[in-house]
């Protein structure tokens, strides 16, 4: 059935009456989260560069030998920018300070920070070994042993059994620290550095290395890590 010009305006109008408040509200939410979702992002930025720029500031405090301004700044970047990688960042480098004035319980302790905020991912791996290292040269074999564990079972796997290995002498666990260096030495691409230090670490401990044949690959990288990300915490 064909309609006027009229009966459809009139139509239109009686439509509009009926449904124009929900049209409207419609629109306005629609725009309300358009503008929420923009301006989300830009506090996001705005929150990133801010803990960019202090973590600047917290690399030059302690450039310039200025450790009680980097830790003021620390603990502040650390409380309000928790979320941030920048955050961990800054817990990580204030743990290097305190381990080179022999403060390892600090170190400890900022390290334990860090892995907790790291979220997943690569950065968590790597605040937990740096953590285990750290409680490992603290002589506390027993807890790096526990931070090892909670490592996921494909992430750095030469290096995470050479420390499991690391602590199981301190605990003069022999045996066991020689089976953890076999894992790390399997790990390992043949011939590298890596794997010539673990085997003289099981020649020190009497044992005799097994032969590996370690085909280098894609897996084989991705399980050691650069040396810029094995920089001491």
């Amino acid at each position: 059935m064909a309609y006027d010009d009229f009966e459809q305006g009139e139509r239109i109008k009686e439509w509009l009456r009926h449904n124009g408040v929900a049209v409207v509200v419609g629109i306005v939410i629609g725009l309300a989260l358009i503008f929420g979702y923009r301006q989300w992002n830009q506090h996001k930025a705005d929150e990133s560069a801010a803990a960019a720029n202090q973590y600047r500031l917290i690399v030059n405090a302690y450039a310039n030998d200025k450790a009680k301004q980097a830790g003021t700044l620390t603990d502040s970047l650390m409380k309000n920018h928790a979320q941030s990688s920048y955050a961990v960042f800054a817990a990580t480098l204030r743990a290097k300070h305190y381990l080179g004035v022999d403060k390892s319980d600090k170190a400890i302790a900022s390290l334990t920070w860090a892995a907790k905020h790291a979220g997943a991912g690569p950065l968590k791996v790597l605040s937990q070994i740096r953590l285990a290292r750290a409680q490992i040269n603290a002589d506390k074999a027993s807890d790096a042993l526990d931070t090892l564990k909670a490592i996921p079972a494909d992430a750095y796997n030469g290096l995470v059994a050479e420390l499991r290995g690391d602590a199981q002498v301190k605990l003069k666990h022999d045996d066991a620290a020689i089976k953890a260096y076999q894992s790390a030495m399997a790990a390992f691409d043949e011939g590298s550095p890596q794997q010539r230090i673990v085997k003289m670490k099981i020649q020190n401990l009497g044992g005799k290395p097994k032969p590996t044949a370690k085909a280098v690959s894609h897996a084989a990288t991705v399980a050691t890590p650069s040396s810029s990300e094995l920089q001491d915490a």
